[in-house]
């Protein structure tokens, strides 16, 4: 879509992560937090360098090119490049306060799977996002166990504060993991109905994911 002016935007809401790859669930939690949270705009951000991954992401490229892909069809949502632009580890803190400070007149709405709600506890300076954004958290179904395998421990707790400012989003509980489809892919296993028919071409096309020969 098309960028509106700062001044038309009162809700905005924030959705960073790998997306590597993007998948259904993704796209799920985006559409029921517009609707739920009325949001003007969503900003989708895939992560430059990721501080808290023990594993490589795929090329930034790549990733950037299938969240275009995943999301291409949300009118109220804008791919936004800035943390693949930035330099030196992406910090969820520094791209909520250049957000408001391009939309200060905006309420800023910072989306959570359920694997990125268990780790905040950890995140660099976790009460200034508390004090930038309202965080809004989905549920993901308990079988999927993607966050213990890597990132933060989800044991952490978090201070009361940040835990009042936290709302539970309503949608499905959706098991889809990045995690799960990447070993699908490099076990030759289908991931159609996992993510968005756009993502699963450019997977097949790239040749993402498929172990070294």
């Amino acid at each position: 879509m098309g960028l509106t002016s700062a001044s038309s935007v009162a809700r905005l809401g924030v959705f960073g992560g790998a997306f590597d790859p993007p998948h259904l669930a993704h796209v799920a939690l985006v559409q029921a937090a517009a609707a739920q949270l009325q949001l003007d705009q969503v900003r989708v951000l895939p992560t430059g360098q990721a501080w808290h991954k023990t594993r490589t992401l795929s090329a930034a490229a790549d990733r950037l090119a299938m969240t275009r892909l995943a999301f291409e069809d949300q009118a109220e949502v804008v791919v936004d490049d800035r943390e693949i632009l930035r330099s030196g580890p992406s910090y969820t803190v520094d791209t909520l306060r250049q957000l408001q400070a391009e939309f200060p007149q905006a309420q800023l709405y910072l989306l959570l799977g359920d694997d990125q709600r268990r780790s905040l506890a950890s995140w660099h300076q976790i009460d200034e996002i508390g004090r930038l954004a309202i965080m809004c958290a989905a549920g993901r179904d308990t079988a999927v166990k993607a966050w213990s395998n890597s990132g933060p421990s989800p044991s952490q707790p978090l201070s009361d504060a940040i835990e009042a400012r936290i709302q539970i989003m309503n949608m499905p509980l959706m098991p889809h993991s990045a995690t799960d489809i990447r070993v699908l892919v490099a076990t030759d296993q289908a991931i159609s109905g996992l993510v968005p028919p756009a993502v699963e071409r450019y997977i097949q096309e790239h040749h993402l994911y498929r172990p070294h020969r």
